[in-house]
């Protein structure tokens, strides 16, 4: 079966909205934030645990997996849920990203994205068939079209090049694709451009994908010219399709898109900023090397289910200080943990009209904690 998305509520003063997306491997309430296994894992987190902390889809990285331990021996031991023993949905994305961010001597033409790997050197090639023809082994839920991500600032010439090139790279993909179970999204580009962008949905609505995704953004922008950006984007989108906003980001930036309509987020902030000791909470960033949470015998939220929060603050700083490996796991599982409740607090906010006053109290209380 292919993805379905299901809606069940608009809130009455925002875009925001409720659904579900309906998966072969399960429903996925929306929004939704999908915690980010690169390479089949999400780093230091046992599934068991990932499932406590509120995850209902996982998202796989396309270069890396095929580099390493590539696809064809993940389809030959079963595919990505069966060696990865997650019995959820999986999104993969394309790859291009990674190509285009950490691959070595990318050279680009319309065939596709020439690279040595970052790894060993090995000279690849990215084209949209070999990206669909990884993420087909894979196995996904949904795959991505591949797409051509430019950094910003960056010339009009350059950002509608790379916005037609991705449009045309999706055409291919939606031809090559053959899985019938399983889902293909779109990705509109187009920088921070308005006619880029809403050309770009034109010519990929008109290809009828599954999904929509948002790319291209946070990626040097401020945040303010990335909320403008989502706002006559998303608004362009169909009603009845699930749309993605690849890579972002805060928690201020999620309910800023879940306020504009978006459907689903992603991003590597809650495992990789908990690797580094800072916690997201609801009374806002907390670093926790600062010396101040010495002898804090609180944990780092009441009312948080997640094992790092039956801690004290002072016991977790003592971890990172002396460089435990237990302390990565248990701030990223709680940073995760929070982005959940987060994102699911906000879906019980849009289902109650009352969206707008929920996003003004996160706000109220990130602003309690002074780093």
């Amino acid at each position: 079966m292919k993805v379905k998305f299901e809606l069940q509520n608009l809130d009455s003063t925002t875009k925001a909205r409720a659904g579900i997306l309906h998966t072969p491997h399960g429903d996925v309430p929306t929004p939704i934030f999908m915690a980010v296994g690169t390479a089949g894992s999400v780093k230091g987190i046992e599934l068991r645990l990932l499932e406590e902390t509120g995850v209902r889809i996982i998202l796989g990285n396309t270069y890396h997996l095929a580099l390493r331990p590539g696809e064809g021996l993940i389809k030959q031991l079963g595919g990505l849920h069966k060696f990865t023993g997650w019995r959820g949905p999986m999104l993969t994305d394309s790859g291009g990203f990674q190509v285009f961010s950490l691959a070595q001597r990318t050279k680009i033409t319309e065939e596709g994205a020439r690279f040595q790997s970052h790894i060993d050197g090995r000279r690849m090639m990215f084209s949209p068939e070999r990206s669909i023809e990884i993420q087909e082994a894979l196995g996904s839920d949904i795959a991505m079209c591949m797409d051509h991500v430019l950094g910003l600032p960056n010339t009009d010439k350059k950002i509608y090049d790379a916005m037609s090139r991705t449009v045309r790279w999706a055409q291919r993909c939606k031809e090559f694709a053959s899985r019938e179970d399983q889902s293909l999204f779109g990705i509109v580009q187009g920088g921070l451009n308005r006619d880029f962008r809403l050309e770009c949905v034109e010519r990929l609505t008109a290809m009828d994908f599954e999904g929509y995704a948002v790319g291209g953004l946070s990626v040097g922008e401020p945040p303010e010219m990335m909320y403008a950006t989502m706002d006559y984007t998303v608004e362009a989108l169909p009603q009845d399709k699930p749309r993605y906003l690849m890579g972002v980001g805060t928690p201020a930036d999620l309910l800023e898109g879940i306020e504009r309509g978006i459907d689903m987020f992603d991003c590597v902030m809650p495992t990789r900023n908990g690797r580094n000791a800072m916690a997201f909470t609801a009374h806002g960033r907390m670093r926790l090397r600062n010396f101040k949470y010495f002898d804090d015998e609180r944990p780092l939220e009441e009312d948080c289910p997640c094992p790092a929060c039956k801690r004290s603050r002072a016991y977790l700083r003592h971890l990172f200080i002396a460089r435990e490996i237990l302390g990565p796991i248990l701030l990223s599982i709680h940073n995760i943990t929070y982005y959940e409740r987060l994102i699911a607090q906000a879906r019980a906010a849009i289902l109650a009209n009352r969206f707008e006053a929920f996003k003004r109290e996160c706000y109220e209380g990130w602003a309690e904690e002074n780093e």
